[in-house]
């Protein structure tokens, strides 16, 4: 009997009604996490990685909808619920960090305010016990004189102190997965590295399911266990940080790493930036999304979608010539 992971996205199509047509976001993605784990999914903007998220959470736009496949939460399919159904799971059993908490905190509403709303609704607290909670959620998330900063509002705060109260909110409710949407993109790399730092060691410490939506290969290298390559709204390779870091099987992946500026290479190396732009989702290509940009592309990847198969070890790639791509060097990725 297979085993039941405590959070599975199978087969999930997503799409959005548009002036340009149906745009495919995310095109039969699948992937889990259980306790205790923490999933990356990497790729460019517009690969898909966020709608897959918002569609886990029940917060897609009215345009937007799921035309099948399932999201299965300890076996039950959340897309199945009802409004209010979800409402209990979203913030509870589910939670979610926001890429940018001055747009996500509400601009009229006290820190505190934010942060007791959800334990007064979801864990039944009064409003005294909502109080001391919250300060110590606060303290929990490394922010200094909590006791002031709860009667505070969010345009009061620095942009890490107003990150550390969007994990803060996440974690309230102690839920069993977090998910982070680009948590450090407006921050310096100093405070990145810190509520990184802070949300993999408090996840580990409430023993919750993490996964980070990123395109920071660095934020993969350093936190997490397994990673998903997202590319045109596909998972196009899958495996442990350490298989798909040591032995990239797709060539997106490839580019990806030789894009990236490397401590161990002189200062006057260059780049190799992947050559061309991402697809349009509501015009894909025949065959392969990638092909256009590929630099190992064959005849058949212009005809055939290629499957995500199993190279070993549960390390997967989508690509027709995955086993014939050259070796490494310890320069290249």
């Amino acid at each position: 009997m297979p085993m039941v992971r405590l959070l599975e996205v199978d087969d999930l199509h997503v799409e959005f009604t548009t002036d340009s047509g149906i745009v495919r976001a995310v095109d039969g993605v699948s992937y889990g996490v259980d306790l205790g784990e923490t999933l990356a999914i990497v790729g460019e903007s517009g690969c898909g990685k966020s709608v897959s998220a918002l569609s886990i959470m029940g917060l897609l736009s009215s345009a937007g909808r799921v035309r099948s496949g399932q999201v299965l939460f300890n076996g039950t399919n959340l897309l199945k619920l009802s409004n209010s159904e979800m409402r209990q799971v979203r913030g509870k059993q589910i939670s979610m960090v926001f890429q940018e908490p001055m747009t996500s905190l509400n601009p009229l509403l006290t820190v505190g305010r934010q942060l007791s709303e959800i334990l007064e609704l979801h864990m039944g607290m009064n409003g005294r016990q909502a109080k001391a909670r919250v300060i110590e959620l606060l303290e929990l998330v490394e922010i200094t004189d909590a006791e002031r900063r709860f009667s505070q509002y969010p345009h009061h705060l620095s942009g890490g102190m107003r990150q550390r109260v969007m994990l803060a909110l996440a974690l309230s409710c102690q839920p069993k997965v977090v998910i982070a949407d680009e948590p450090t993109t407006a921050l310096d790399v100093t405070i990145q590295a810190q509520i990184l730092e802070l949300m993999k060691n408090l996840t580990l410490e409430f023993g919750m399911a993490l996964i980070i939506i990123t395109h920071n290969l660095g934020v993969v290298a350093r936190y997490a266990d397994s990673v998903n390559i997202m590319y045109a709204g596909r998972v196009v390779e899958g495996g442990t940080a350490e298989q798909v870091y040591i032995d990239p099987r797709h060539p997106y992946t490839r580019g990806l790493m030789n894009s990236v500026p490397r401590p161990d290479q002189a200062r006057t190396a260059k780049l190799q930036p992947i050559e061309g732009q991402p697809p349009d989702l509501s015009n894909l290509p025949g065959g392969c999304s990638f092909r256009p940009r590929c630099p190992f592309a064959i005849e058949r990847c212009s005809a055939d979608i290629p499957p995500l198969v199993d190279a070993g070890d549960g390390h997967s790639s989508a690509c027709w010539v995955s086993d014939q791509l050259p070796p490494v060097s310890s320069h290249s990725c």
